[in-house]
């Protein structure tokens, strides 16, 4: 069976490439001498997505793998697997191979930049490995400064001053990458293994989970693991996951008419004095109180 391969062409795609006489002016105005942009695009779930540039490409190319994943190989190296929140970064000029994984085929929104700032910027990452993770929390505002460049050039046009806009908002992009690339380079693993057992909490926030279940579930001894979460997030696992239980509990009480009893089953607690005595530990009042306060 023949595998079908892309460039672009996807569903919803969002693609801008400027106008080349505009980015040789570009290139030699004095504010975006150091970093402008080429191209800009966003390809939901790209199936068959492939690129080969055997020598490489004259522009720096970021690429943010916001869903599925995908796939690059650096200059004949071995192939590297792209998963979702991770950011890759292939330098102008490095031979490249790059496409969507066939059975989870990614989403992701790119940009090529050029300029001598762009250089300096690239050389902060480690390049054996191309790419950065990226904490959920950082991801919303990479996500929303694409959208807004995006946005400006698709609906303002050229003018200089949007333009102008753009490039500084993507250099606070890349700004913003180099202060997560040096947290990473200190705990990305301890990060990443945090943020594996936060998201199984929100997954089994109905259920009981133990620490035996939570160290398990990260593939580490429990004084490790405890010790470890203790260090990112200031609680003990299963504190952390009580407070999660809070949290989802005030969403049940804001929104729906459940009582106290059926809020506390759906969050994976039978008993609802012990709910009500951990509630007005977390949250600082009884849920009925919090339930009164809220409605009026």
């Amino acid at each position: 069976m023949k595998i079908i391969q892309k460039a672009d062409g996807f569903e919803a795609q969002k693609l801008i490439v400027l106008p080349e006489a505009f980015l040789e002016d570009a290139s030699h105005h004095s504010l975006l001498k150091p970093l402008y942009v080429t191209d800009i695009g966003f390809f939901p779930h790209a199936r068959y997505h492939y690129r080969e540039r055997p020598n490489g490409c004259d522009e720096h190319v970021f690429i943010y793998c916001a869903e599925g994943e995908g796939w690059v190989i650096l200059e004949r190296g071995k192939k590297q697997r792209i998963p979702k929140s991770r950011l890759l970064v292939l330098p102008a000029r490095t031979p490249h191979i790059y496409g969507a994984s066939e059975d989870d085929p990614w989403s992701i929104y790119w940009f090529h930049l050029k300029g001598e700032a762009v250089v300096n910027f690239v050389q902060q990452f480690d390049m054996l490995n191309a790419t950065l993770h990226v904490p959920a929390t950082q991801a919303t505002k990479i996500i929303n400064l694409f959208e807004e460049c995006y946005s400006i050039l698709q609906y303002k046009g050229y003018s200089l001053r949007h333009y102008l806009y753009v490039t500084q908002a993507l250099h606070y992009l890349l700004g913003m990458c180099i202060l997560l690339h040096g947290e990473a380079q200190e705990d990305d693993n301890k990060k990443e293994v945090i943020e594996r057992s936060i998201q199984y909490m929100l997954e089994q926030i109905q259920s009981s989970l133990t620490l035996d279940d939570l160290a398990h579930h990260v593939n580490l001894s429990k004084p490790h693991f405890i010790h470890m979460f203790k260090q990112v997030t200031g609680y003990s696992p299963i504190d952390y996951y009580l407070r999660l239980k809070m949290q989802r509990s005030c969403l049940y009480l804001d929104m729906t008419n459940a009582s106290i009893k059926e809020v506390s089953k759906s969050v994976g607690i039978h008993d609802p004095y012990y709910f009500s005595r951990v509630f007005r530990k977390v949250i600082g009042q009884p849920p009925s109180d919090y339930r009164r306060t809220r409605q009026g």
